[in-house]
């Protein structure tokens, strides 16, 4: 019986290569094999020593809560959607076209649903490192009946297999926050992009669930005593700016927007994160959460939180961040020193009226 099953297994693993390899045949003018221009790619010792590349977040445990987000993902999250819409709405601000885009992990089905034609975008390749999200999101688009070529792919953000300047646009709708090398996963989609390509990215920043940490931290304290990390961090809007200068962006912008949404309880909360593939994915998490912990956190939360009408809210801050590959028409600072009117002139024609 275990050498039948092994053999099952070993013929169902090779079928389903076999499967992706002729379903990515058709794509292979933009995808290659796996290549990481991560900030730091040094190798991890054979000796255990540890890697001066550091990892926070656990991607083989992100990849199964995305698999469980599939199923579990509510068709229109009203959250989501307005995420969506918001980092959606700096197409229509562009008077350029984007032929070729790449739509990254995240919500990216809600990216595709609310498309609605802008950016005029005639060949989208949506990809994923759960191979069920990527699913759910080729099954909800067979009653699709606009113009856009859709292609799917199952790939890493840490390591993008999309070759060199081959995309007009990138999108990430809250996905890129789960990357260990966040600098090093943008700075590959600045090298996928064409010049004049266009980098949109939407992740959660670090005043998300600010309540839901305040009440995890008191709940720990008063019953074990010590508190452990159950809330991944995340970037602060200061870094963003930071984050695309690194990656070689030109003329970045960045803009946040709070969302307060109300539940009926923490429980609903939780169940909504998980819809969302937004749990707990620390390496250095605790795995186990005592019963009489988790009803502690929910009682504090509502004796600290709770509206009149017995809803709680849970505040998700979202980071916008916009960047563009250098092209020689993009708009440039001028030069030191050339400038032709110093300020003391200006003070001097104008400081004495104030």
């Amino acid at each position: 019986m275990r050498s039948s099953l092994s053999l099952y297994q070993r013929t169902s693993m090779f079928l389903r290569r076999t499967r992706r390899a002729t379903e990515n045949e058709s794509y292979n003018s933009i995808t290659t094999p796996f290549i990481s221009y991560c900030t730091d790619t040094a190798p991890i010792p054979d000796d255990g020593a540890q890697s001066s590349r550091v990892k926070i977040f656990d991607r083989h445990l992100k990849r199964k809560q995305r698999d469980r987000a599939a199923w579990l993902m509510r068709p229109n999250d009203s959250f989501v959607d307005a995420v969506a819409e918001n980092l959606l709405d700096r197409l229509e601000d562009c008077k350029k076209t984007f032929p070729t885009t790449l739509c990254l992990g995240g919500s990216m089905a809600a990216v595709r649903r609310l498309l609605r034609g802008r950016g005029s975008i005639e060949k989208l390749i949506m990809m994923d490192t759960s191979e069920d999200m990527v699913k759910l999101c080729k099954d909800s688009l067979q009653d699709a009946n606009d113009n856009v070529e859709t292609s799917f792919l199952v790939g890493d953000e840490e390591f993008l297999p999309v070759k060199e300047n081959s995309l007009d646009l990138v999108i990430s709708c809250l996905g890129l926050h789960w990357t260990n090398d966040l600098p090093g996963a943008m700075i590959q989609c600045k090298l996928a992009l064409k010049p004049d390509g266009l980098f949109l990215a939407a992740i959660l920043g670090g005043e998300t669930l600010k309540e839901l940490r305040i009440a995890c931290t008191v709940a720990q304290m008063e019953r074990e005593g010590g508190i452990s990390p159950r809330v991944s961090p995340l970037a602060q809007v200061r870094d963003a700016g930071n984050l695309l200068t690194r990656a070689g962006f030109t003329l970045p912008g960045v803009d946040v927007d709070e969302y307060v949404v109300k539940y009926n309880s923490a429980l609903e909360l939780i169940e909504h994160l998980r819809s969302m593939g937004e749990t707990n994915a620390l390496l250095q998490r605790n795995k186990v959460i005592k019963r009489e912990t988790a009803l502690a956190t929910a009682a504090i939360y509502d004796s600290m939180f709770a509206a009149e009408d017995g809803t709680i809210p849970a505040t998700f801050q979202v980071i916008y961040m916009t960047g563009w590959r250098e092209h020689p028409s993009q708009q440039k600072a001028k030069s030191r020193g050339s400038a032709t009117v110093s300020f003391s002139d200006i003070q001097k024609q104008f400081g004495n009226n104030s």
